[in-house]
């Protein structure tokens, strides 16, 4: 299941091209490295590896956790089963997830590189540019060599392959991957779920609202009769936030939004969501509610802790969220908004472009002198068992609630979480890092989260059916020249399209700015973002 702080993704700091990359220290030996950070000649240690050691090794990790989590990773549960069953201790230095990105970045730059960085949170500019630099190694034949349990994974499943493979034909880092259905059945193919206050519904009287003129008078009405009297807050989000943005709403005005704003086409065609009319018409009904007094005036500001805290005070009438546990606890009191049809008749649910995969949860550096051990070490965390508890949290803990209970038949069961947020108990248990759970270990390795279970069943019955995009956009993996490019031109389009999203339905103005808005699209570089996009998507199609 995902994690927001959605999990979203880390930002990176450039640092120096030339790096003098000095050796980590580990049990083996030190490093040879020359001055553009590239093993002179690589190292691959301990021959013929078989787990557990028969004497112990230790290798030299960075990391980064939850704050919820112990400061010292080997503190889990997980990792003392784990280093039992290698005989391979790990010295971790930890940072939390608020600190990591730029930590990470001084100790790449300070040229005393790990073996190798655990939950490395690297996005595409960062793989290509540290490979580029020699910083990390290519990977693919220590795959095809040392990591079975990855290599049936990337057999059995050659899209993941795909994925991780960069346009050099090197393969530089190890993938997490989670599957909860697949296509439009998939669990991220909704983001923002609306969850209206369905116990004010009942106590004043009201049905649920199927279009937007509807929601419009139920929020009227919790506004001026909800019992929360003056703490009622009609509707409250995260502007450009992820799942707890409004852009589903959009969707019953035409093509709607995402959190990216790409969309593709029924005729295949990468098109931009933030400059489609039916986008313009929602902006202006969303800024229509506003100028009601029915939007919360922190939806623009807030930060999490905020918009949790309301939320658990049950001060929403209508809210966004991927799961309602996180802000008003899994009780009846909210229940997901229907799809809702516009003022043409459109009804439509906006697409993501979520998939269960991250490119970047672990890379070797230059600096490791024991290749093979450590790709033994990772290739474990890919076996089934493991990869289920890496990925939720374990079983068995003495000092805490546990996510699973193991059967006697070796199976992981999912205990009942028994009102504890999903998101809190999996920090503080789980390791995350690089995984599969893949599609069919579900009644074989493990059963279905509840809470996963859960959701997929509302997406089935309540917004698959009216969700119009057959084609989403896949994580591809461009080029470098392309990826430069590509990011160069996004970190000026995102924002401003961004900004004119919050501006416009907080002050109004989208009718009159919206002609120069277009062109000022064009001339940022969209139509070079789209070109780019378009031609990637072709190709990964095309299989080339």
């Amino acid at each position: 299941m995902k994690k927001k702080k959605k999990i979203s993704y880390l930002a990176t700091t450039a640092f120096a091209a030339s790096l003098l990359v000095a050796g980590c220290s580990n049990s083996t030996s030190s490093s040879a490295s020359n001055a553009k950070g590239q093993n002179s000649s690589p190292s691959y240690g301990l021959k013929n590896v078989q787990l557990p050691l028969k004497k112990k090794e230790t290798l030299k990790f960075l990391t980064q956790s939850s704050p919820l989590a112990p400061k010292d990773p080997n503190g889990k549960l997980i990792w003392q089963r784990f280093e039992k069953d290698t005989n391979i201790h790990i010295d971790w230095t930890n940072y939390t997830w608020d600190q990591f990105p730029d930590k990470r970045n001084l100790e790449l730059a300070s040229g005393d590189l790990p073996d190798a960085i655990f939950n490395a949170g690297l996005s595409d500019n960062d793989i290509l540019r540290y490979a580029k630099q020699g910083v990390i190694v290519p990977v693919e034949n220590l795959i095809d060599k040392d990591m079975p349990n990855l290599k049936k994974i990337l057999d059995s499943h050659p899209q993941y392959k795909k994925l991780i493979t960069a346009s050099d034909g090197h393969i530089y880092s190890f993938p997490w991957i989670e599957e909860l259905g697949t296509g439009k059945e998939a669990i991220q193919a909704l983001d923002d779920i609306p969850w209206i206050n369905k116990k004010w519904l009942d106590e004043l009287g009201l049905k649920m609202p199927t279009t937007t003129d509807e929601l419009e008078k139920v929020l009227l009405a919790f506004k001026e009769k909800a019992p929360a009297g003056n703490n009622t807050i009609p509707m409250s989000f995260m502007i450009n936030h992820g799942g707890e943005d409004p852009a589903m709403l959009l969707g019953a005005f035409g093509m709607g939004d995402n959190d990216d704003h790409y969309m593709v086409t029924e005729n295949q065609k990468v098109v931009y969501t933030a400059n489609q009319p039916g986008y313009e018409k929602g902006i202006e009904w969303l800024h229509k509610l506003q100028t009601e007094g029915l939007i919360d005036k922190e939806a623009f500001t807030q930060d999490w802790n905020t918009y949790v805290a309301k939320g658990k005070n049950y001060r929403y009438g209508l809210y966004f969220t991927w799961d309602r546990a996180n802000i008003s606890g899994n009780n009846e009191d909210y229940v997901p908004l229907p799809p809702l049809k516009g003022p043409d008749g459109t009804v439509n649910v906006p697409r993501t472009n979520g998939y269960g995969f991250d490119r970047g949860r672990m890379v070797i550096t230059s600096s490791n002198q024991n290749l093979d051990l450590t790709a033994k070490w990772i290739d474990k965390v890919y076996e089934p068992i493991q990869s289920v508890q890496n990925n939720w949290g374990t079983y068995g803990d003495k000092t805490q609630q546990n996510i699973f209970e193991l059967t006697s038949a070796g199976t992981l069961k999912h205990l009942p979480l028994n009102g504890t947020a999903p998101v809190e108990l999996r920090q503080k248990t789980n390791v995350d890092g690089p995984l599969a759970v893949l599609n069919e270990y579900y009644g074989t390795v493990t059963t279905k989260p509840d809470d996963a279970a859960w959701r997929l069943d509302i997406l089935h019955k309540t917004y698959v059916p009216a969700m119009k995009a057959t084609n989403n956009y896949p994580p591809i993996f461009l080029d470098k020249d392309s990826q430069d490019q590509l990011t160069q031109l996004e970190t000026v389009v995102k924002p401003y399209v961004e900004r004119m999203k919050a501006e416009w339905i907080l002050k109004g103005g989208i009718e009159s700015q919206w002609d120069d808005y277009v062109k000022t699209l064009d001339k940022d570089g969209l139509s070079k973002i789209l070109t780019i996009k378009q031609q990637a998507y072709d190709k990964y199609n095309s299989g080339k």
